[in-house]
């Protein structure tokens, strides 16, 4: 794995060293148990589930009182409870469909910024109690989700719009006055209420606190030793995925369309195929995939998000031992080629985009450059027993391996009938077992950067502590503008940046010119294998480090 060094860096007379994307406001001192740690890494796969009374007028959950003026905040805490009634609200279809999905846990927003409360609680006359449905949708939520022996969890705001305009605060986030550890009378609020959620739900495997733990955590711990916290505890990038695998668990946090919560209008959903990207992608990096779903406020999912899952249940019935129980292999992938590896075993698991499409009934030839075979090494197309062609008894689909010079050379046939048409879009997966790493990667390291404001330009700084097997290897960086952006949604495209070639281990310095000096920039570093003598030393893909950040002081 190639090692990091992630910061925060403010462009001024001085760098000044802050947190990394996605891990702000992580207080050190975790009491997650290494136990713990270690089965929910192998879980892999969870659900994320946002619904509040907002979801009545399909708005951004909560954010809409961010700065809101007294009649619309009047509207939303005391019209908005009168008319929420999901009456079509049925959390056991919800868990069968995540169990078919391959969901291993759950996680559902018990209370979200604005202060509703999803529960039955003795804490504030603001929740669900006080609509005309009058029913604790958590409990129904979490006891649905165990019944399918699915893991419950909970996402808990420490922010919380109610009780500030109560108290005459504007409603804001991020600032220190809205605090919890500045407010007293809230601290006392979300301590209560995480007392309820850890005392009154039994036990509660995962927390994500989603605003500054301090205290809120301890007390989940306190009450409960083996819950996981997530977010508060360990990093949980937000609509993206790091470069390169994070050390330790980590959690990425996507929506299955642009929102987190039901949204009728202006939404754009993510197609099958690209959560099934995004979940091997993750997974590949070390990662878990914390995918979302906002159901609508009558209690049904949008039909879209229900196709979504469906789409990912039927790849998950064929190819979840490549998802569960996985720890990153050397390498990431191998242009469309991801990898992970199984835990406790020499097995390889090599996930194959369809670019180009691989049709039922062909064959394909791999080389693999990172895997290197031994005598008792085997292969095998997940879902297919290597034996039958359907309507082809005349076909021998049983695929093959031998190690060359130039890698672990691979035939395979594609022979699933998943669909009528036979058009098999999403990715195909080839076990490989007994088998070992074919080099050592080199190890890359995004180090600082300056801002120079006469050419509004940075130079940014990285180390090559070691080349591996590789003769030589590119290097430079990437950069994006995050002006406006949370610490843990990067979901903007990166711009390529100046590249050079190394030959040997040590610092490099490169400049990116034509920056806007009152920007915030965003960068990291990356190293690719250099072709010598015709010879591909190491494979030709990206391996970046999670990114710092530039901006002006």
């Amino acid at each position: 794995m190639i090692g990091l060094i992630m910061r925060r860096l403010i462009i001024s007379v001085l760098l000044t060293s802050v947190l990394a994307p996605g891990q702000r406001d992580i207080p050190p001192g975790s009491l997650n148990q290494p136990e713990r740690i270690e089965w929910f890494r192998d879980q892999g796969f969870g659900l994320f589930i946002h619904w509040s009374l907002d979801s009545q007028t399909g708005v951004v959950i909560s954010h809409s009182l961010a700065g809101a003026d007294e009649a619309y905040t009047k509207r939303f805490m005391e019209e908005l409870p009168k008319t929420f009634n999901p009456r079509k609200f049925e959390p056991k279809d919800w868990a069968a469909l995540a169990k078919l999905a391959g969901i291993k846990y759950v996680v559902f927003t018990a209370k979200h910024h604005s202060g509703f409360a999803m529960w039955d609680t003795q804490t504030t006359d603001f929740g669900i109690m006080r609509t005309p449905y009058k029913r604790d949708l958590t409990r129904a939520i979490l006891d649905a989700f165990r019944a399918q022996g699915i893991a419950p969890g909970l996402y808990f705001s420490p922010d919380d719009f109610w009780w500030l305009w109560k108290n005459k605060i504007d409603t804001q986030r991020g600032i220190p006055g809205v605090q919890p550890r500045n407010n007293p009378g809230l601290m006392k609020l979300d301590l209560a209420q995480v007392r309820e959620l850890m005392t009154n739900y039994g036990p509660i495997d995962v927390v994500f606190f989603d605003g500054e733990p301090q205290g809120l955590r301890d007390l989940a711990w306190k009450l409960q030793p083996k819950t996981i916290v997530t977010r508060g505890a360990i990093q949980t990038p937000e609509l993206y995925v790091p470069g390169i695998p994070l050390e330790g668990a980590w959690e990425a946090n996507f929506t299955t369309g642009t929102a987190w919560q039901y949204q009728p209008q202006n939404e754009l959903y993510k197609s099958g195929g690209q959560v099934i990207d995004i979940l091997v992608e993750t997974r590949a990096k070390g990662g878990n995939l914390l995918l979302n779903i906002g159901p609508k406020p009558d209690g049904e999912l949008p039909i879209e998000q229900e196709e979504r899952l469906r789409e990912v249940a039927l790849w998950m019935q064929v190819n979840q031992e490549c998802i569960y129980g996985v720890r990153p292999w050397v390498v990431t992938n191998e242009q469309n080629i991801w990898y992970t590896k199984a835990k406790n075993e020499e097995t390889v698991y090599a996930i194959v985009k369809q670019q180009p499409r691989w049709v039922r009934g062909q064959w394909r030839d791999f080389v693999l450059k990172s895997v290197q075979a031994t005598p008792q090494s085997a292969v095998s197309v997940l879902g297919q027993n290597g034996r039958v062609l359907e309507y082809r008894p005349e076909v021998n689909p049983q695929p093959t391996l031998r190690q060359e010079a130039d890698g672990l050379h691979i035939r395979a046939m594609f022979t699933h009938r998943l669909q009528d048409n036979s058009r098999w879009p999403n990715p195909i997966v080839l076990k490989i077992t007994k088998v070992k790493p074919a080099f050592t990667p080199p190890k890359l390291e995004t180090k600082g950067g300056r801002f120079d404001a006469g050419t509004k330009s940075a130079w940014l700084t990285g180390t090559l502590q070691d080349l591996g097997r590789a003769a030589s290897l590119e290097a430079g960086f990437e950069y994006r503008s995050i002006v406006g952006l949370d610490a843990s949604d990067r979901s903007i495209p990166w711009q390529q940046g100046p590249s050079t070639v190394l030959s040997a281990a040590g610092d490099f310095t490169l400049q990116v010119p034509g920056l806007n000096p009152e920007g915030i920039y965003e960068y990291r570093a990356y190293g690719a294998g250099v072709e010598s003598g015709g010879d591909l030393r190491v494979p030709r893909l990206r391996q970046a480090p999670a990114a710092d950040d530039l901006r002006r002081g």
